[in-house]
């Protein structure tokens, strides 16, 4: 079982979650940090070779979390134009193909394998869908997309993937595409979510950000940070609040504390 609440709060921690992050204070080295930098693409690629289309479930709860998905449109059968930022093995593109076929999709990810993984799928036609691998850092939307041409960017999972110094770049690369008065849906980890205190010490990379074993990275956000991040890019806030879930597993008597922002942000 799960509840949910949304919060304008981050989750308080208990007395032993607090001593134990209090106590990890040690960083990674500064030559193995730059190394992760560097092999950041190597490693999610691995990633995908490992787990295949596998590890992620589909996600069919895109468009009950995000109405905007549907709401968007001007008119009941307007075509959108959306942008997977970040589209994995297609967990969210194909149930958003299949649930709406009034939707063409751009959709990129980092992960070359990733990319192989979405064109191989069944559901994967180039009359709904043009997919691509992109670093969003550095690799302009601009060479796949028109400018101004998209109505809605998905953002899901993907920025706490990136280096905190390089998460701008992310975003103003998709304001590019984004139509004036359009939104970007984000969602991604919060402060203080389950993952975020399973680490073990000798994982962490600067405040709020981790290495998993398999090299891969996660970032775990405020409210504050993500807020004054798309701001800086010229975006308008619309909403942005902590979805706290507890996941209950009553055979073993778990609680598992999730922790997520939720957030949607409007190019002017």
């Amino acid at each position: 079982g799960a509840f949910q609440k949304k919060s304008p709060s981050v989750r308080v921690l208990s007395p032993e979650e607090a001593e134990k992050l209090a106590k990890d204070q040690v960083l990674v080295s500064e030559f193995k940090q730059l190394k992760l930098e560097k092999e950041a693409q190597k490693n999610w690629d691995l990633f995908y070779k490992r787990n295949s289309t596998n590890f992620f479930k589909d996600r069919h709860w895109t468009t009950r979390e995000f109405q905007e998905l549907k709401t968007c449109r001007e008119f009941a059968d307007q075509k959108l134009t959306i942008l997977e930022a970040g589209c994995g093995v297609g967990n969210c593109l194909f149930p958003l193909l299949e649930e709406d076929k009034n939707i063409f999709a751009y959709a990129c990810d980092f992960s070359p394998r990733a990319v192989e993984y979405v064109k191989k799928n069944a559901l994967y036609s180039t009359e709904r869908c043009k997919v691509f691998q992109c670093d969003l850092t550095k690799d302009d939307l601009l060479d796949n997309i028109p400018a101004d041409s998209v109505d809605v960017v998905t953002l899901i999972f993907v920025l706490s993937a990136i280096h905190p110094d390089k998460m701008h770049l992310v975003l103003r690369n998709i304001y590019k595409v984004l139509k004036p008065g359009k939104c970007v849906l984000f969602r991604d980890y919060g402060l203080y979510d389950h993952a975020m205190l399973r680490f073990k010490s000798g994982s962490k990379l600067g405040e709020n950000f981790y290495v998993r074993q398999d090299g891969t990275r996660s970032y775990f956000f405020t409210e504050e940070l993500l807020s004054q991040l798309f701001k800086a890019e010229g975006y308008e806030q619309v909403v942005n609040e902590y979805v706290q879930r507890e996941t209950v597993n009553r055979k073993e008597d778990l609680r598992v504390p999730r922790v997520f922002l939720q957030s949607k942000f409007q190019k002017p």
